[in-house]
Parts: C-alpha cells; sequence; structure tokens
C-alpha cells in the first residue's frame, strides 16, 4: 500500500529564512497547491491523508470539504503551523471534528516535531506519523528509531519512509532534488521490503513559490509549481502501473491490525 499524505499548513516557511509573506498569501499559495494536488489524485483514483492546522482549515473550508467527499482522510496538524502547546493536540482534533463532521484519528507534527506521545494518547489519537528516522543536520538525529510502523501505548506509530539500506530519507525534499529514477528506485526498495511506502509533502510544493521576497534556499524550491505538478503526476501514475494501491492511514491500520 503506498500511504501519500500532505501536511496541509500556512505557508509561512519563508518566515524561517527571513523573508517576507502576509498571512493572505500563506493561506492562498497553500490553497493553490491543494486544488492542484486534488486534482492530480482524482485523475489517478489515488486515495491519500491530509494533515492540516486548524488555522488552514477555517480558511479552507470549501477546499477541505471538496477533499472529504472525494474520500481521503482529514488527520490533525495541530492548531498553528509555529506554534505549540501540548493542549492544541485535543483542541484541534476536537476542532477538526466539529468543522467537517468527520472522525480524526490520526497526528503529524508541524516539522516532525518531537511530542509527549503520552498527551498524543490522552487527546485521543490511534496513530502519529511524526518521525522521520532518518539523521538530518539541523532538525533530528533518528536513526536508532525503526524504520517500520510499530506500537506505543496504544498509539501506532508510522514513520516516513527511508530507504532499506542508509535510511535515505523518501520525503518531499528527495522528491525535489534527487533524480526521478533514483526516487522511483528508492520508492521500490522500501515497497519491497515494508510492503508499504509511507511519503508526505505539502500544497505549497505544487505552488508558484521561487519569490525573492520569500528569500527561500535553491533546494526548497528546485522542481516546484507546474514542474512539481508535472512531476508527482507522473510518479502517481507509475505506482499505478506498477499495480500498488493508494490508501490512507486509517485503511493501513485497520489492515495492519488484522
Amino acid at each position: 500500500m503506498v500511504l501519500l499524505s500532505f501536511d496541509i499548513e500556512e505557508f509561512d516557511m519563508p518566515l524561517e529564512y527571513k523573508g517576507e509573506i502576509p498571512f493572505e498569501k500563506q493561506i492562498s499559495i497553500s490553497q493553490t497547491g491543494l486544488e492542484r494536488i486534488l486534482n492530480i489524485l482524482k485523475k489517478h483514483n489515488a486515495k491519500a491523508t491530509f494533515f492540516s492546522t486548524v488555522v488552514f482549515a477555517e480558511n479552507s473550508k470549501h477546499l477541505i470539504e471538496r477533499l472529504l467527499h472525494e474520500g481521503h482522510e482529514l488527520a490533525s496538524h495541530t492548531w498553528f503551523h509555529s506554534e505549540f502547546e501540548d493542549k492544541h493536540l485535543k483542541e484541534s482534533r476536537e476542532r477538526l471534528e466539529e468543522l467537517f463532521s468527520t472522525k480524526v484519528t490520526g497526528l503529524r507534527m508541524p516539522r516532525m516535531m518531537p511530542v509527549d506521545e503520552k498527551e498524543v494518547e490522552r487527546a485521543g489519537y490511534s496513530y502519529n506519523s511524526s518521525i522521520n528516522p532518518t539523521f538530518l543536520p539541523g532538525r533530528y538525529n533518528n536513526l536508532k528509531v525503526s524504520r517500520t510502523y510499530f506500537k506505543e501505548g496504544n498509539v501506532t506509530q508510522v514513520p516516513a519512509s527511508v530507504s532499506p539500506n542508509f535510511r535515505i530519507p523518501l520525503f518531499w525534499l528527495s522528491f525535489h532534488n534527487f533524480p526521478l529514477f533514483l526516487y522511483k528506485k528508492l520508492a521500490s526498495d522500501c515497497l519491497k521490503k515494508d510492503q508499504y511506502l509511507n511519503i508526505y509533502f505539502h500544497p505549497w510544493e505544487f505552488a508558484e513559490i521561487k519569490d525573492e521576497a520569500f528569500k527561500l534556499p535553491g533546494f526548497t524550491v528546485k522542481n516546484s509549481g507546474k514542474e512539481m505538478v508535472e512531476r508527482f503526476d507522473s510518479f502517481v501514475g507509475w505506482l499505478k502501473e506498477k499495480g500498488h494501491t493508494f490508501g490512507t492511514f486509517q485503511e493501513f491500520q485497520k489492515q495492519i491490525q488484522r
């Protein structure tokens, strides 16, 4: 099973690099990207999971309603993208459920931040996909964490996929910067070894973000916008041709609990 997921959030990354972007533009850029993602998924009849901040969801109700109507899953990316307190775990889950009348069972922390697993369980989540089990300088060192899913208390941990050898991460930056044939090879290795693939992206990657005011490094904007739309469309088509199925995290969790 292929687990495609998207962290849908206010596009505040330029602020990390001392760039400038007004709040309205943070939202509109992510909305543009999300619409493009939904069109690709619809074309290939591929299901996915969308981890949304409450801030983005409240400002994009029509798009959240569309993704739910098209059979995708909504999960929590907490309340804000750049501010966090433990209370946001429960509050964000409840607010998303209230806004969209859907059951929210999953969590992904913004920027894969560490989180107290007892708080996650207390907040009512059944799975958490907030670990990238690799080493990324300046971000995290999770080389001792299991590459594949495991149980912690009553919560299923679903780490992002990394290659079986050397733990090369298959997250969004790899997709943008690796040659596509190499990324496909690593994805194939994961599917063969683990029987599933968990890869994540963001809507703003599919929008036009090469703006000098954002001050984003080249490796973050490479193959973004229309190039990303074409690249991702081609990749999803390739996975489909190979006979892989696409599922939501809730579907995956049911499958591994059988």
